[in-house]
């Protein structure tokens, strides 16, 4: 998550649908755990899913019962959500129309960052209905050290004068879980939400050199670099992971801010729940 003010870089966060595809494969999905919890806090099965990209977590909410509407302002994107049963509507969050239509839930997986940090959380607090449910959530993770020293290299060396994607000093979650806290922030400043909480799920998973390089392609700091140098980038990193082994272990933290929408000035006709 970056520091700066992230949702204002739509070239960045437009640009991850160069390789839908790629980024659909490479991208891992949420701790089941975190599913079921959404599901079980929100009031019905309705649920809105903000920058949906490919659609990793409204799959997962679909399986879990869910009936799942994705806003996402890259087409390339959308379209690939499409064509895995997800219905998407393309806009940013902050212009996107709801047309009266009122939701159990409105969750963001690794996206909440890419909005407007006060319009954000005023446009989802009118869509919800009262007892409803906003649930932000992202994958903090660092990989091992000769392997983002190997990226750090490459990257300096190849785009040089570029901003560096932004790599946290310390601990990578209590980073992370700052960001986290900015967004408790706004969600709690006078929307007509419930203190939010903070979740937290910890797993891990298994990487082969060429998973690892797969997923690295797919975010911000590579995905709108010319071909050659993304190429040259992806090369060094794959010989620092060949050192490890050919491979490691991620050790992911997954956080959570959820927050219970308890006002409602407005209750919009439309979209209804359905039944739990």
């Amino acid at each position: 998550m970056p520091t700066s003010p992230a949702h204002r870089a739509r070239q960045i966060a437009e640009s991850f649908g160069v390789d839908a595809d790629r980024y659909d494969r490479a991208r891992p999905p949420y701790p089941r755990e975190l599913i079921d919890r959404v599901v079980a806090a929100a009031p019905g099965r309705v649920f809105l899913d903000v920058g949906c990209g490919t659609g990793i977590e409204a799959r997962q909410f679909q399986a879990a019962g869910c009936r799942v509407l994705g806003v996402e302002p890259d087409p390339r994107m959308a379209d690939f959500a499409r064509r895995g049963g997800v219905e998407v509507e393309v806009s940013t969050f902050e212009d996107w129309n709801p047309a009266g239509r009122v939701f159990d839930a409105v969750v963001a997986g690794q996206s909440w960052h890419w909005v407007d940090p006060v319009a954000g959380p005023a446009t989802a607090a009118r869509v919800l209905r009262t007892g409803g449910v906003l649930a932000v959530f992202a994958h903090v993770f660092a990989p091992p050290a000769p392997v983002a020293d190997a990226f750090a290299e490459a990257y300096r060396r190849l785009v040089p004068g570029a901003p560096f994607p932004a790599q946290p000093s310390g601990n990578v979650v209590d980073f992370h879980r700052a960001g986290f806290a900015r967004f408790t922030e706004h969600i709690a400043a006078g929307h007509g939400f419930a203190e939010p909480e903070q979740w937290r799920f910890d797993w891990a998973r298994p990487y082969t050199r060429e998973e690892w390089l797969d997923l690295l392609a797919t975010t911000g700091g590579l995905t709108g670099l010319a071909p050659a140098v993304r190429a040259e980038i992806l090369d060094a990193v794959g010989t620092a992971v060949d050192a490890l082994g050919g491979g490691f272990t991620m050790d992911y933290t997954t956080l959570a801010v959820v927050a219970v929408r308890t006002a409602q000035d407005v209750a919009p006709a439309g979209l209804e729940s359905s039944p739990r």
